[in-house]
């Protein structure tokens, strides 16, 4: 196993992560042998960090109760305090004591701020989040601290700068490398020392997929040995500045997989031949997009509170991963990253046609028409009531079934 040192903690982590939010799942809950089996053989390997949160259904507790004994001293374990669910200051001292008692721990390893954007964290800033956090530091409830960011990368600069935070964690991967936090926006956070852990290196499985027929043969010509999965893992771990790529497996084939990637790629490892191998597949895809949006973010902000470039995202990976059936991936991605799951919503049906966004487009869309075409895609009737499903099922139980009913 590789491992890659955070400079603001002296951590030495392992390059690959177990992100515990997919947990493989039996009659709708976590299936206790096989995750354990999972983990185990993740740590047995190397992994000596894992990734969990308050909003993973029984993640927690699952994991308090197979990380003791020799376990527990052999990993990392790194929670997270749900932003949405805190409306007081007492509810972030109350979240993180039930967090302890879950985990079974005295002291949590790294605690996150979980999916901020910068309208999100000031909200927090107001409930006295920096009184909390450097008195649970204090206290010896929580070590390193940190936020999962969400948001536009105009902001993450800002959130960096606001604290003298420990690390942060991003999404990333080759076909979202400028949106969000950005490559710019990782070099910027490892320049400051912080340990960058990425999130979605597969963009929920999507990249480890089926992909267009070009997009597949150029993967097939360069090496018909290497799975889409490979080159993803590799093309996030082949960035020096990342320090940790998290992957929620749920198969010992999956695991084993990333297993070897992680103890074979070292940053900058990539040959210039790999690295046009990746690009020319996101030339095809990008190609395919129906609506021509960069997610350049130039459109932003929205008046009306409207996420514009997730939006037309979504939308645009619809059609090109092929995502067919009344319940899909994109219909989730939709829900939770702009519909008001994880935050504040950022939906097309918010856009009120005044138009300020037009002009600020350097592909010249019309952002009216495009947002429109998007709400009718997925606003579907009754959507609150979808919302409220979603949140009491879980995101890990809903994302498992829209696998099982998309096979």
């Amino acid at each position: 196993m590789q491992y890659r040192t955070i400079i603001k903690t002296g951590d030495e982590i392992s390059s690959l992560g177990f992100g515990a939010m997919r947990l493989p799942l039996k009659n709708g809950k976590i299936d206790r042998s096989k995750a354990r089996e999972l983990i185990y053989h993740a740590i047995d390997n190397g992994v000596n960090f894992i990734d969990t949160a308050y909003l993973y259904g029984d993640s927690e507790s699952f994991l308090g109760e197979i990380l003791q004994g020799e376990y527990a001293d052999k990993v990392k374990l790194c929670t997270k305090l749900p932003a949405i669910n805190v409306r007081k200051y007492e509810d972030m001292e109350e979240i993180l004591d039930e967090q302890l008692k879950r985990l079974r721990r005295d002291c949590i390893d790294y605690y996150l701020i979980h999916a901020v954007d910068l309208k999100a964290m000031n909200r927090l800033l107001k409930k006295d989040l920096i009184k909390f956090l450097n008195k649970a530091r204090r206290e010896g409830k929580i070590n390193h601290i940190g936020f999962s960011y969400h948001g536009p990368k105009e902001e993450f600069e800002l959130l960096v700068d606001g604290y003298d935070w420990d690390v942060v964690m991003v999404q990333y991967n080759y076909f979202d490398e400028n949106v969000q936090a950005s490559v710019e926006g990782i070099e910027y956070a490892a320049s400051k020392g912080l340990g960058v852990f990425v999130m979605e290196p597969l963009k929920g499985g999507i990249l480890a997929g089926k992909m267009p027929h070009d997009a597949e043969e150029i993967f097939k010509n360069a090496n018909p040995n290497k799975s889409n999965a490979q080159w993803a893992m590799e093309w996030v771990l082949n960035n020096r500045n990342v320090t940790c790529v998290l992957s929620g497996m749920n198969s010992f084939e999956q695991l084993d997989e990333n297993l070897e990637v992680a103890k074979t790629t070292t940053p900058m490892s990539m040959t210039f031949e790999d690295l046009e191998t990746v690009e020319g597949v996101k030339r095809v895809m990008r190609n395919s997009l129906k609506i021509n949006c960069s997610t350049c973010g130039y459109c932003m902000p929205c008046p009306q509170g409207v996420n514009i470039p997730e939006c037309m995202k979504i939308y645009n990976e619809k059609y090109l991963f092929n995502h067919k059936g009344f319940i899909n991936p994109a219909l989730f991605d939709y829900y939770q990253y702009v519909g008001g799951i994880m935050g504040s919503s950022g939906n097309a049906g918010k856009c009120n046609g005044c138009g300020k966004c037009l002009r600020k487009c350097p592909q010249k869309l019309d952002i009216i028409k495009e947002l429109n075409k998007v709400k009718k895609e997925f606003e579907l009737p009754g959507m609150n009531i979808i919302l409220a499903f979603i949140r009491k099922i879980g995101f890990p139980l809903y994302r498992q079934m829209v696998k099982l009913l998309n096979r």
